[in-house]
């Protein structure tokens, strides 16, 4: 109780994917914390972070620094801006430390299909997508995350934080976590269940672990808040347990103490199943997290603070306000079995965190319920064969496929595939993936644009085709778009798992956001043989298929593309101008590579999206993207308070070649040319860093979402007052 009076520190996770994770590290410890030594602060030390002991590769740190010292504190002004601008980037995180451990006790891979159940408002999911991209050389892993939420607008908010890691493996559905539809994937043709390698379950709850960050909870917490949730979270792990693969691996979490939300949960999961699930032991698996054993007794309390220790001594009319699932397994022999001290158990004081429970669950069998209707299915599908049961298990979302023997196929078999792929065929038709009819499944917020895939001959793909010079090997049978009719504006890029997904589900699920954008159409472009550029954010999938218009350059033209609006080929190295003096103008990619005879610079690639004009070569790169590259080259990008806004009513005049004016040119509104160019690089609001890791959007959807010209100007003004 005294650890939870006292303010939670500030934790911070650096993204481990990307290429550049090493060097942000290595700017943080040599550079902003070393600055932090020896600081005080209104009389109080500042103490410099450290890194979380257990989380792997010195990726997580922690500090004392409170919000209100960090955000006000002149001192600490250039850290705090190095915070913001790096989150805005994607490059680090402000993530509560036990939040973190879910994620990493799922053991993921890149092959792995996953399912986050109640992703809102996504530090657990990037963390998801980091661990699929973990290979920066391969750019479209076989493995995918299906993000989902119950609340439309949350949903929104978990797009922005999931769009900051530019992954083709991320799809963000919108359903009611308990009742999520599910999913056929096509396998050679023939329908299958698509079941998940691992899930991810941190259900809604009391919240009484965040008492330290979340204030509110002292004056408003009773013990009838984990009873009105015990039956939801019950529901949504038994409905995550079903999607599970065999040999799976589920994590149920809670940001709550409480036993009626915790074991009482896993305990009624393990009974139900019958063998089919069992807890396993992690507690080797992060070594350096101090943590509890999960309890195996407790007792159940009312509202009024009546204490009962079983369901026998709970009074008729209490009987729908307390259930026989919350109380403890007497049988001794049971409990021993179900292993529930395999539980973990997170307490404030031990390492100054919030409170915290996590149990894993792995799946052995198939749920008995799922066996017992695959019997039956069994009996009824001796006409049909497995087709039938294929069907029905898609449709109620229970029924895993029991393979028939080849013997089993007859004319009928043939006759149900033949009808069964017809239908899906006409859904497939054009590779639409529409929003779902509003007679099987009722819309809430906005009704998103379709999911358009381009045709095998459509006339759009050989000019961009030819002016990158694509590899054989690009999949541009994964390109999309969101509009059917009128021209495409946006390309956006998903998986070939994630296609499949999508082409075989636009009925069952709600999809609000999926795809990187790889190309955006830009008028200028036709004159020099393509309409489409190539967009910033999509730029790292790409690269590895395109074998023309790349202008290698060395640091010093970084540093000039990066601090220059629209810098002249003169100022660029002999090298680089001649490079450039027989490329065709329009869309470029610039590429450096780091030297490592020179171990003082920059020791990761970079690769920007330009263009090159008549007399100039431009980079089209977000602000933000700009500082973490300079950052990460040395070069001071800091600027004052009062300077900012002093600039702010000035015009820059004339060249400047040197650095030290950079800062202004990064804030000079981007001329005519760069509009049209790149609607992209357009400001957002930077957000106080200590408020939340998640950037609400603006007004406009595009902020938020690919979408077509019709939702550009949908009005979401009420997204503002909405909080991660």
């Amino acid at each position: 109780m005294a650890a939870l009076r006292e303010p939670l520190p500030a934790t911070l996770r650096i993204t481990g994917y990307k290429s550049h994770a090493k060097e942000i590290l290595h700017c943080l410890k040599n550079k902003y914390f070393k600055e932090l030594q020896d600081l005080v602060v209104d009389g109080q030390k500042i103490e410099v972070p450290q890194t979380l002991k257990w989380y792997p590769e010195e990726l997580a740190w922690h500090t004392n620094l409170s919000r209100k010292i960090l955000r006000k504190s002149p001192q600490l002004e250039k850290f705090h801006q190095f915070l913001v601008s790096e989150t805005e980037c994607g490059n680090i995180s402000r993530q509560e430390a036990v939040s973190m451990i879910p994620p990493l006790l799922l053991n993921v891979n890149p092959h792995h299909k996953i399912l986050d159940m109640c992703a809102a408002p996504g530090s657990k999911t990037a963390q998801l997508i980091e661990m699929l991209h973990a290979d920066m050389n391969v750019p479209f892993p076989e493995g995918f995350v299906i993000a989902n939420d119950v609340d439309n607008k949350r949903c929104y908010l978990l797009v922005h934080q999931a769009k900051r890691l530019n992954s083709p493996c991320i799809m963000v559905v919108n359903h009611d976590a308990s009742s999520i539809p599910t999913l056929q994937i096509d396998n050679n043709g023939r329908k299958e269940v698509l079941f998940y390698d691992r899930i991810l379950c941190d259900v809604p709850c009391s919240g009484d672990g965040t008492m330290r960050k979340n204030i509110d909870v002292w004056k408003k917490w009773t013990t009838q808040n984990s009873l009105q949730l015990h039956g939801l979270q019950l529901r949504i792990a038994t409905r995550g347990v079903e999607q599970l693969a065999e040999g799976g691996r589920m994590v149920y979490s809670t940001c709550s103490l409480n036993p009626v939300e915790n074991e009482a949960v896993i305990a009624s999961l393990l009974e139900k199943s019958e063998g089919a699930l069992e807890l396993a032991d992690v507690s080797s698996e992060l070594p350096g997290l101090k943590w509890m054993p999960g309890i195996t007794q407790w007792k159940v309390m009312l509202k009024d603070g009546q204490w009962f220790e079983a369901w026998k001594d709970v009074p008729s009319n209490r009987q729908t306000q307390i259930r026989p699932t919350m109380f403890p397994i007497k049988d001794e022999e049971k409990l021993k079995v179900m292993n529930l001290e395999r539980c973990i158990r997170i307490l404030p004081h031990h390492q100054n965190t919030g409170g915290f429970f996590v149990a894993v669950l792995i799946k052995k069998s198939p749920m008995p319920w799922n066996k017992r209707q695959s019997k039956l299915q069994r009996k009824l599908s001796q006409r049909t064969g497995e087709i039938s049961v294929s069907a029905a298990a898609a449709e109620d979302g229970s029924v895993e496929i029991i393979k028939e023997p080849p013997d089993a196929e007859d004319e009928d078999t043939k006759e149900t595939q033949h009808l069964l792929n017809a239908e899906s065929e006409q859904s497939k038709k054009d590779g639409v993936c529409g929003p779902p009819p509003c007679k099987k499944m009722k819309l809430f917020g906005f009704k998103e644009d379709p999911f358009v895939f381009l045709s095998e001959d459509d006339p759009l793909f050989p000019p961009i085709e030819k002016f990158y010079a694509l590899d054989p090997s690009f999949p541009k049978m994964n390109l999309l778009t969101r509009t059917q009719e009128g021209k495409k504006r946006q390309l956006y890029m998903v998986s070939k798992e994630l296609r499949n997904v999508l082409l075989n589900n636009s009925e069952r699920m709600k999809v609000i956001n999926t795809g990187i954008k790889v190309w955006s159409r830009n008028s200028d472009g036709e004159q020099f043989g393509c309409a489409f550029r190539l967009a910033q954010e999509g730029i790292y999938t790409l690269y590895p298929f395109i074998n023309a218009r790349i202008i290698n350059v060395c640091i010093e033209d970084v540093k000039v593309l990066l601090t220059q609006e629209n810098p002249f080929l003169s100022k660029f190295s002999s090298e680089t101008h001649k490079r450039v003096k027989d490329l065709a103008m329009g869309s470029i990619v610039l590429k450096y590579e780091p030297d490592p005879s020179k171990p003082d610079t920059l020791q990761c690639p970079i690769v920007l999206c330009g263009w090159h004009g008549k007399t100039s070569l431009r980079a089209f790169v977000p602000k933000n993207e700009r500082l973490h590259y300079l950052r990460m080259m040395g070069v001071e990008v800091f600027k004052a308070k009062r300077k900012e806004e002093n600039f702010e009513s000035k015009t820059e005049e004339g060249d400047q070649d040197s650095t030290k004016h950079m800062e202004e040119e990064m804030d000079m509104e981007h001329n005519e040319l760069a509009a049209k160019m790149e609607a992209e690089v357009d400001e957002e609001p930077i957000h106080e860093f200590m408020e939340s890791s998640v950037i609400e959007p603006e007004n406009k959807m595009e902020n938020v979402q690919p979408s077509s010209e019709n939702a550009e100007n949908r009005d979401i003004a009420d997204l503002s007052s909405v909080k991660a």
